[in-house]
């Protein structure tokens, strides 16, 4: 795997110094669970994409809109251009594939329910 290393022309500036160096202390001392609050336009995709450079460590970035998830994309795409970033867009609430217990010779029809409101969006 190759380094992360972000292609910008920018410096963390404001707040973000120190929220990157807390959140990166966070995940090399094994901390669960961290939040970043930030208002829009503060900086929190470029925030998170210098923990991911410091850390070194590939990430899980969740979204919840398909809008801002393809925003989330494009951008995480700009700063790590030499590295694999991915898009995904789920419309199930629930999905169940098909399966099959040799045990019982049961069969399980695939099941799902597709979300309408992020259908339409």
């Amino acid at each position: 795997m190759k380094d992360f290393k972000i292609v910008s022309e920018y410096q963390p500036t404001g707040d973000q110094p120190e929220a990157i160096k807390q959140l990166s202390e966070g995940l090399r001392n094994g901390s669960t669970f961290q939040t970043l609050l930030g208002v829009t336009g503060s900086g929190k995709t470029f925030t998170m994409a210098n923990v991911i450079e410091q850390v070194q460590r590939p990430a899980l970035v969740l979204s919840h809109n398909k809008t801002l998830a393809a925003q989330l994309y494009s951008e995480m795409k700009q700063f790590f251009p030499d590295n694999a970033v991915e898009y995904f867009v789920s419309y199930y609430d629930y999905y169940q594939p098909e399966a099959y217990v040799p045990r019982t010779d049961t069969y399980i029809e695939k099941e799902s329910s597709i979300n309408e409101q992020i259908d339409r969006m």
